[in-house]
């Protein structure tokens, strides 16, 4: 995750987040610097050259950008070309762009999208807000061949609206949102790699599951199921090094599978999840340590991010549910292995 500066804007907090930037009442030079340090290179303008200020809050997540822009007055945001996949979800007022030729309008139940190459043209009205979504070609074209199994050709043709109000895209709405009211939390979730990394993989497939696109039928389609011997070399990659940052689509790419054809696989040959499957060996390795462990040498806390739990509190849960004491029991009673 990348941080930066404050850019001649006082911080909300005295303490941001790491891999998250928050700046209030902003005028449009620092504005402008932010937005192209964030996104791609910018022209902010105003009606009349009138005044106007800003308040904008982003978090960069590898190749995942996540903005929350608000605009006291109205204003305009142009790029000549977006450097990558760009979607536009007004959450207050409206915003109107133009693309391929047409002009469109969005608001709180709609989304505008952009392509790498596109020419970006945003005109928002006053005390208008919006979530301003970049990623990074290359990711989500990679995202889009894992779950495939084969490559595909960019870019992807995200179509220039769509509707928010209902379905898998409401749902993924959802997420970007859930993803920025994390923003204020010093110790959310998302600031933890492994779990940044698997709420990207999230972020990107929930994309591609939830506009049309000349591969979703593709991707909809019922997937074989991966044959055992693909299978089992990802069960063997998990065994080997469970406390490894594995994504599914890592486990896919060991097994020579598609995502799908994995989780199909898993879910025929192994009866659960890939990720369910890395869990439950990560909880044995974990339980094994503490009960071989001293209790007076090590930690519960160690332990668990040894064998890449990134939450204590989900670590303990998960481990209760899995073998009906807390890991700090299990580390008062070595040599007791069940």
């Amino acid at each position: 995750m990348i941080t930066y500066g404050m850019v001649d804007a006082p911080p909300r907090t005295a303490a941001s987040a790491t891999g998250a930037v928050y700046f209030d009442s902003v005028d449009v030079t620092r504005a402008r610097d932010i937005l192209n340090r964030f996104y791609h290179p910018m022209s902010l303008g105003t009606p009349d050259e009138a005044e106007l200020t800003m308040d904008l809050e982003m978090i960069r997540l590898g190749p995942l950008t996540v903005g929350h822009l608000t605009f006291e007055g109205s204003a305009s945001l142009t790029s000549p070309s977006a450097g990558g996949y760009h979607v536009t979800l007004p959450t207050a007022g409206r915003v109107r762009a133009r693309r391929d030729g047409q002009e469109f309008t969005a608001n709180p139940s709609t989304a505008l999208a952009f392509r790498p190459g596109d020419p970006v043209d945003l005109r928002h009205e006053a005390k208008s807000a919006e979530l301003d979504v970049r990623i990074e070609p290359w990711a989500l074209e990679a995202e889009l061949a894992a779950l495939l199994g084969h490559p595909v050709e960019g870019p992807i043709d995200l179509p220039p609206v769509f509707d928010l109000s209902g379905g898998p895209a409401q749902s993924w709405s959802r997420l970007i949102r859930l993803l920025h009211g994390e923003l204020e939390h010093e110790f959310s979730l998302i600031h933890q790699p492994l779990i940044a990394e698997q709420l990207c993989s999230s972020v990107l497939s929930g994309l591609l599951l939830s506009v049309p696109h000349r591969y979703r039928d593709e991707l909809v389609a019922p997937a074989a199921s991966g044959p055992p011997r693909a299978v089992a070399r990802a069960v063997e990659a998990v065994h080997e090094e469970p406390e490894r940052a594995f994504t599914v689509a890592d486990l896919a790419a060991i097994a020579g599978l598609s995502v799908r054809s994995l989780q199909e696989g898993f879910r025929r040959h192994v009866g659960c999840a890939p990720m369910a499957y890395l869990q439950q060996i990560r909880l044995t390795r974990a339980r094994e340590a503490l009960l071989d462990g001293d209790p007076a040498r090590i930690t519960v806390a160690a332990v668990a991010h040894r064998w890449g739990f990134a939450h204590l509190g989900r670590f303990a849960s998960a481990y209760r549910e899995r073998f009906g004491e807390s890991p700090s029991e299990t580390l008062r009673q070595p040599g007791r292995i069940t």
